[in-house]
């Protein structure tokens, strides 16, 4: 069962498409996507925030660069807003992101590349390491387990898991545990 089993939308339809023109990859179109300079002060920015241990800092310069944090949201070392579209994230209140966790609101492609919006909802948790594609929301009290690739929305109180990301569990269903028993999961 993937993440986005019972949900209609999928996430790939909600992209915005640009076509680049030439023989090359659409990443050496993206100087014509995005200005130049706004792309080095976001990656800037983010470097900053990446290393900074203050989650007050780190919130406040991501804020500037027009991603929507809500309060009270921690973000762990290292992790990584889009550089080149900050501001097509939406964190939601005392979510977390994990160490080295990665939002990506853009897909370079052969022939076109994509954009979409990131929403991790309120009290949602993203494990270390893992990689969030656009177009995805992280549904409330969801958990996204450390490197992992979720390629399909997380619905609310859902714990996900794997490449990509697939259900491992949901809130109030019972959880296999290695040994083979069931345990609750809250």
């Amino acid at each position: 069962m993937d993440a986005s089993e019972g949900l209609d939308d999928s996430r790939t339809d909600r992209l915005d498409r640009h076509p680049t023109p030439g023989v090359r990859n659409s990443l050496w179109s993206w100087p014509d996507a995005k200005s130049p300079l706004v792309v080095v002060r976001n990656y800037v920015a983010i470097v900053l925030a990446r290393i900074c241990p203050s989650l007050r800092l780190k919130n406040w310069l991501l804020r500037r660069l027009g991603v929507t944090v809500g309060s009270g949201v921690a973000w762990g070392l290292e992790s990584t807003p889009d550089v080149f579209w900050p501001e097509r994230i939406t964190v939601g209140d005392d979510a977390i992101i994990g160490y080295d966790a990665t939002l990506l609101c853009h897909e370079f492609l052969r022939e076109e590349y994509r954009l979409g919006d990131v929403v991790v909802e309120a009290d949602a948790m993203i494990g270390a390491g893992a990689i969030v594609l656009p177009g995805v929301t992280v549904g409330e009290g969801a958990r996204v387990a450390a490197n992992s690739l979720v390629a399909a929305d997380v619905p609310p109180e859902t714990t996900v898991a794997g490449v990509p990301a697939e259900v491992v569990s949901r809130a109030g269903e019972g959880e296999t545990t290695d040994d083979g028993t069931s345990e609750t999961v809250d």
